[in-house]
């Protein structure tokens, strides 16, 4: 081959700058970079890409000249680097939807740095050669290269060209290389049947589609261009792309090397140092946004299905709940409720208001609760359609090329698509809410169908006058024209029709807010939604939000809870619902789960016994059905109603300790339902488990996933394992072991180390909340780590702000230690006058790993009365306490000697 000299330039964004004067050429060449100007503070530098050489295949357009090369350190230790056309603007996603650093307004001052155990300051540098131009990101303390654009010419004629960067109007393309070692996560939204990890040779299509989950390794309902890559020793980086645009990211063969290809837009990377990966999840929310808070009541169990056909229906099912001894929080309805699917209406035979309003007050004063769906189309169909000439009076919707109010078809037929990029619209949306409140007091509202889709395809509709609502089949009168947006001269490989982009959503040259084209704000839809509801309702209630959302993308999830869409009735669906879950949470999007039972097929007893198992433990759980499907309520089965009864009502004395969870998620961006590696990243084997999941740190789900089986071979990462059902015992090297699961049993385990917040188990989350408290402090049996610790968040539940506040919440740590035969378990608290005034107190702690009965027991120096009850079980070592009344909100110390 060709020699080549290449030019190359380093710089250390957190440490010097270092300038470079080398020449080189190179035949392949294609951009050259020039006049490098440093920020002030070693705080990054700017500079030019000039092309030299055309790229050959010119049927994707010509190359741009000059770009705009932009490096930053921001926040300490994210890298950013931005990359666009240097005398034209190009779209990319707006700073009000994601607030960030904006990229032109060069750093003055030094960037203030933190330290702490999982990201210290000073971690990543910057390399680049000049020409051909490309990139590298390199972690500072070991040299490893962990994104590296730099283009790297054939050794020989079986060897593949790593190509150069390319930018033109409507594609661009850069690549990096990587170690056939690195493990890859993320790049969703897509139901993968391979696993939790990103398998090689595989392409990730990132554009939002109306397809079903049941569908595998296609484009679903979310767009996530970021990845976590997880290295030697569990040492994790992450990538981001903020981009909204189509895109297809290709995974190599053999696993060298990872290719975006992208119709629009801008390369606006940023680098996440870790070096772990709950370092690098909450880098990550720290830029696109900490999750929302959830209200305490969502961690409930919910009911929905298609085909509640009235008011009574629901009545029945929440009924039924009751007498089968059935936790239930909040029911839902699907489309069934809506006047001629109109939003923000009822039908007036089968769901009339009075009737309806009835049923959600009876709700309430069970302490139960209420969610409707609503999709963004609005009909134009009625004349007398309030919602609809509100909005026509503000000018809120979509327009056509000829600035005309686009036409689609949804449930409804044919409608208008609310802008929700235009600032009027939120206001237009929170009146609408406001207005059906008032008339039906919600709690949450349900965003289905804001992909968008449409049952029609595109660029201009007309409507003759006819109304079939519930109609799938297209019956507008609808041309399409091949523009250079409907069908771009790069095809993504989006599922559906691949001749049109626009297949079964709105047209690409459908105009947005001040101009924005769908073709590039399509990815943005359902999340700019999720803001406008969850401002809605926040206002209209004055308590937290709860939207669950279909579609979404980078940032969703400080809006927006998730499920992951029309799945199948099949153990296989059960299976890939758990990576889907898993990969949400390291997302951004914590507070997802799955429909239960499966929302598409009849399913079977068997499968509804393992959905409830599983789903129990999901983040946000939920049953939901097809109303093409025979009814799955947990109450019909026998035996899934005893599997519902004992899963659900363990997942109900975890309430504490899941909404903990949620403030954890809240301030720091963890997600609640955890991969194994996410918490035992020195183990390397857990990168390869896909279908166990952790709640937190300390409680392993180890469902069965397979139909016709009595047992589950399940991972547990070393150490003492105890069942939170018998409280038997595993003590494991880092092994597989064969649990008995028959039908009615899930394994469920809590780890060495934890001190685990549990209240009574009830029918309704607000019955749970005035039950007593126990901690559960569990040891291990390695006489060297004898130490536990766990946390407690408490306040209303449904407080707009989330956060430790005196007199609207309290904060407590548990630290327990054993040393000598003796043990101290202690509490502190921060702000306990919350806790004090609800009356909360512990009644009973539950010590796991010790195996004698103490001579003494104290608490704050005093020794316990004989109204104290304290048992030791031999066969399973714990050292029970009840008869307590510890209260919550006053710090205590428990020895015991």
């Amino acid at each position: 081959m060709a020699e080549r000299r290449v030019e190359f330039c380093a710089l250390l964004v957190v440490g010097l700058l270092m300038g470079c004067s080398f020449m080189g050429l190179l035949s392949e060449a294609t951009y050259v970079l020039s006049s490098i100007q440093e920020y002030p503070n070693k705080q990054g530098f700017e500079a030019e890409l000039e092309l030299i050489q055309h790229t050959t295949n010119l049927t994707l357009g010509p190359d741009i000249t000059p770009l705009h090369f932009i490096v930053r350190l921001e926040e300490g230790s994210r890298v950013h680097i931005y990359i666009s056309d240097y005398s034209n603007s190009r779209w990319e996603v707006p700073y009000s939807l994601i607030p960030r650093p904006k990229v032109y307004a060069e750093t003055t001052t030094t960037t203030t740095t933190t330290t702490t155990k999982d990201n210290g300051p000073n971690l990543l540098a910057i390399s680049y050669t000049k020409k051909p131009f490309g990139f590298a990101i390199t972690r500072i303390s070991n040299g490893e290269v962990l994104f590296n654009s730099t283009p790297i010419a054939a050794e020989s004629s079986s060897s593949s060209i790593f190509n150069a960067m390319v930018f033109k109007d409507q594609y661009l393309e850069i690549s990096t290389q990587l170690p056939n070692t690195a493990r890859l996560f993320g790049l969703g939204e897509s139901t993968r049947p391979d696993g939790l990890k990103l398998p090689h040779n595989q392409t990730s299509t990132l554009f939002a589609t109306d397809t079903g989950a049941v569908n595998v390794n296609v484009d679903l309902y979310g767009s996530y261009p970021y990845y976590i890559d997880v290295r030697e020793k569990g040492v994790a980086h992450g990538v981001l792309l903020l981009n909204s645009n189509g895109m297809d990211v290709t995974y190599s063969l053999d696993g060298t090397s990872l290719t975006f290809r992208v119709v629009g837009g801008i390369f606006d990377f940023y680098f996440f140092p870790g070096p772990s990966a709950k370092a690098v999840v909450a880098q990550y929310t720290q830029l696109v946004g900490r999750p929302a808070p959830m209200p305490y009541w969502s961690f409930g169990f919910h009911q929905c299905r298609w085909g509640y056909r009235n008011v009574s229906m629901d009545r029945y099912v929440v009924e039924h709940f009751k007498e089968a001894n059935i936790p239930l929080d909040t029911m839902w309805n699907d489309i069934d409720y809506m006047d001629e699917y109109k939003d923000f209406t009822t039908d007036p035979i089968q769901f009339p208001i009075p009737e309806l309003r009835a049923f959600v007050d009876e709700l309430h004063e069970n302490g139960q609760h209420y969610v409707m769906i609503i999709d963004p189309g609005i009909s134009i169909a009625y004349s007398d359609y309030g919602t609809l000439n509100r909005g026509l009076k503000d000018d809120i919707f979509l327009k056509n090329q000829n600035g005309e109010n686009y036409i689609g078809q949804v449930w409804p037929g044919p409608v208008y698509f609310p802008d929700f990029l235009n600032p009027k619209t939120t206001q237009w949306w929170t009146n609408e809410v406001a207005i059906f409140h008032n008339q039906i007091p919600f709690d949450g509202l349900w965003i289905d169908m804001n992909e968008i889709s449409n049952f029609c395809t595109g660029t201009y509709c007309s409507w003759n006058g006819s109304i079939f609502g519930g109609d799938t089949t297209c019956y507008l009168d609808c041309t399409l024209t091949r523009t250079k947006f409907d069908d771009p001269p790069y095809r993504i490989n989006h599922y559906g029709d691949y001749a049109d982009i626009g297949y079964k959503t709105i047209a690409m040259t459908v105009q947005h807010y001040n101009g924005a084209l769908e073709y590039n704000t399509h990815n943005l839809y359902g999340f700019t939604e999720s803001i406008a509801t969850n401002t809605a309702i926040t206002k209209v209630r004055n308590k937290r939000a709860f939207v669950l959302a279909r579609s979404t993308f980078l940032g969703s999830g400080a809006h927006t809870a998730h499920w992951t869409g029309d799945n199948g009735a099949t153990f296989d669906d059960l299976a890939y619902s758990i990576t889907t879950i898993l990969t949400s949470g390291l997302e951004g999007v914590p507070m997802v789960g799955a429909d239960i039972c499966g929302y598409a097929g009849n399913g079977t007893e068997e499968l509804c016994n393992r959905w409830i198992q599983t789903g129990a433990f999901y983040p946000f759980s939920r049953a939901h059905s097809n109303i093409q499907n025979m009814p799955k309520e947990l109450y019909i089965w026998k035996s899934v109603t005893l599997s519902a009864q004992r899963a659900l009502g363990l997942r109900y004395r975890l309430l504490p300790y899941f909404y903990t969870l949620n403030y954890e998620a809240h301030i720091s961006g963890y997600p609640i339902a955890r991969a194994l590696f996410f918490v035992f990243p020195d183990d390397p084997i857990t990168l390869d488990v896909s279908y166990q999941f952790l709640i937190g740190d300390s409680i392993l789900v180890s469902p069965v996933v397979t139909s016709n089986v009595t047992s589950v071979t399940a991972y547990f990462p070393k150490g003492s394992w105890y069942n939170l059902f018998d409280l038997s015992r595993i003590d494991s090297h880092g092994s597989w072991f064969k649990l008995a699961a028959p039908l009615e049993v899930v394994n469920v385990h809590v780890y060495e180390g934890s001190i685990v917040p549990m209240q009574e188990s009830a029918l309704t989350s607000t019955l749970v909340r005035k039950s007593p408290f126990t901690l559960l402090v569990v040891f291990s049996t390695d006489e060297s780590k004898l130490t536990a610790t766990g946390e407690l968040f408490l306040d209303s539940g449904d407080d707009i702000v989330i956060g430790i506040e005196q007199g609207k919440s309290s904060f407590i740590t548990f630290i327990a230690k054993v040393e000598g035969g003796c043990g101290i378990l202690k509490s502190q608290v921060v702000e306990g006058d919350y806790a004090k005034e609800q009356g909360w107190i512990i009644e009973t702690i539950m010590i796991l790993g010790l195996d004698k009965l103490p001579n003494s027991v104290s608490i704050n120096s005093v020794s316990v009365t004989s109204s104290i009850h304290i048992t030791l079980t031999k066969d399973i070592p714990s050292l029970e306490l009840s008869r307590l009344k510890l209260y919550v909100g006053e710090s205590f110390e428990l020895e015991w000697k």
